[in-house]
Parts: structure tokens; sequence; C-alpha cells
């Protein structure tokens, strides 16, 4: 089996979607997305610079609908060799894996992200914060570090990283006295997502949760919260709910996908984070990036069918 994963936060690059723009049919999805949002996904996907499509509430919306487009195109082009197919996100790219299971529909997809990008983005701006990657070291020596540094791991991405999150003067002092054996390069992100700095924004949520339909998955999909498949819709978007201040866990995740003998992994665009953690992660799992429509045809054969 394959599965197709949908990266989070930090991948976007400028002008990442214009390839995928020369369809009319994809055009005109990310039209209603822009509609759904409110916000004009086409230029922020084609034009807008990269301190433009770096703020949160951008970010994440422009991110969730490029998933969207992608597995659109999937369908579009491999019809239904997908439904042998397993689906899972990192951090916000767990809403547009909730598009592809069919728990969300689109434009609920949309109008959940909105709202959660500006509550995130509402508690980045209440108190300056960041993260850090932290490569390598053992991770019981590097979360012990953290915690003698009041720092909070955001992120366990597998393959020897852990994200580190907290305000400027911590993560300063974890720069200038890294854990032993590994290197801390700072992350060009707004705030510490993830962990205890996003609690208003988690009860925000958490208060409107019943708002957003869901519908039961119609294909495997994992959690961040445990790398586990979650079968009931309204248990997904409560974990959705909760991931906003709880720590994504990319390595139970690949862990799982191993262990369920997934034969790739595909990411979507905006691709190559999670295909490089699969080549630390998942060593001898075949995978592929699908950063424009033509890579598409040169990953079909990893996808059932072939």
């Amino acid at each position: 089996m394959t599965v197709v994963t949908f990266p989070g936060q930090g991948s976007q690059k400028p002008g990442f979607l214009a390839p995928w723009l020369e369809d009319q049919a994809s055009r005109t999805t990310l039209e209603q997305l822009s509609e759904s949002s409110g916000i004009d996904l086409v230029a922020h996907g084609t034009q807008s610079d990269a301190d433009t499509i770096r703020d949160t509430a951008v970010a994440q919306p422009l991110i969730v609908a490029a998933g969207i487009l992608t597995w659109d195109a999937l369908v579009a082009r491999l019809g239904n060799r997908l439904d042998g197919v397993a689906v899972a996100g990192h951090s916000v790219g767990e809403i547009a894996a909730a598009y592809a299971a069919g728990i969300f529909d689109a434009a609920t997809a949309m109008r959940f992200v909105v709202k959660r990008s500006g509550l995130m983005a509402k508690d980045a701006a209440a108190v300056t914060t960041g993260m850090s990657a932290v490569i390598g070291g053992s991770e019981g020596d590097v979360i012990q570090h953290l915690t003698n540094l009041d720092l909070s791991p955001a992120n366990f991405n597998g393959a020897g990283q852990i994200v580190a999150a907290g305000e400027p003067t911590q993560l300063d002092a974890l720069r200038l006295d890294p854990p032993a054996g590994a290197r801390v390069i700072p992350l060009k992100v707004a705030g510490a997502f993830h962990t205890r700095w996003m609690a208003d924004a988690q009860a925000s949520l958490a208060a409107i949760e019943e708002e957003f339909a869901i519908s039961k998955p119609i294909r495997p999909i994992h959690t961040n919260r445990d790398g586990s498949v979650v079968s009931d819709g309204a248990t997904y978007r409560r974990y959705l709910v909760e991931q906003v201040n709880r720590p994504v866990h990319w390595d139970l995740c690949m862990t799982a996908f191993v262990e369920a003998g997934y034969t790739a992994l595909i990411e979507a665009a905006p691709a190559g984070t999670l295909v490089g953690l699969a080549k630390r992660g998942m060593k001898g799992v075949p995978s592929a990036a699908l950063n424009v429509p033509a890579d598409i045809d040169a990953a079909s054969e990893l996808f059932p069918g072939a």
C-alpha cells in the first residue's frame, strides 16, 4: 500500500502553485478555495513574496489548498488506483489529509484552517516565541536539555530531529549550548506552535469544534497524535483541535507506516520535507515529491495497479 502525505507550515515557497494553475480545473478549484477562505490564494500561490506567505494566517490556508489541489490532480490522473492508499499529514497538513480521507469537504477544510491559523497567529503575537530544529544527539538527552532550558519539544520528526519551541532567550541559550552530539538550526516561524504557548488558541477552537461537519473516513488516515489509524471522523476532528498545543509525532507516523508494510511514500505539494525525513527514517521505502503536475506521471508506478 502507498501512503500519500501532506506537509506542514514552512514548506511553502514563493510561486510554488504557478505550475498547478496552468490547468484550468485546478485554477477554478483554487478560486473556489479562495472564496471559502476569504484569502486570495491564487495571488499568494503565484505572486506573493516569502515574507508575505510566511505569515501564519496566509501560510496555513495556502498549504492546505495546495494539498487539496494535489489530491484532486491525483484523483483525476489515477482514479480508482487511489482506493488502496492511506493518507497522513504533518501538523497543518493533517487538515489536507482530512480532505483526502473524506472527513472534511474542501470548503470545511478551508474554514477550519482559516480559524485555526487566525487563533494561532493571535497566540503567537501575544508572546514572542520561536522554534529551532535540534539535529542529532540521543532523544533522552535532548528532551532533558530542553526541559532544563524551559523549552518544549513541538515536533518529533524522526530521523534524529526534534523541533524545540520557546522564547527567544531560551532558544538563544539552546543555540549557544546544544545537547551533546547535536546541532541547532533556528527556524523562520512565527511562534511556538504545538506547545503550551498555543493554549488559548486550542481552547477557542475547541469551543467551536462542532461547527465543522465531518464524515466517516473512506481510507486509512494516520494521526500525528501517536501514528495510529483513526476510523471515526469526530475523533479525528477532536485530534485536530488538540494538536494545536500538543506535539506532532511524525516519528510515530513513520514507524506506523513501516509496521503497516507501506511500499511507498508520496508527498503532496509543496513537497520535500517529508520525503527527506522518509529517506532517513524509512530506509529502503521508495518515495516521491509532487511539486509540479508532471511529477504525478513520474510517481505513478508507486501507486497500486501500476
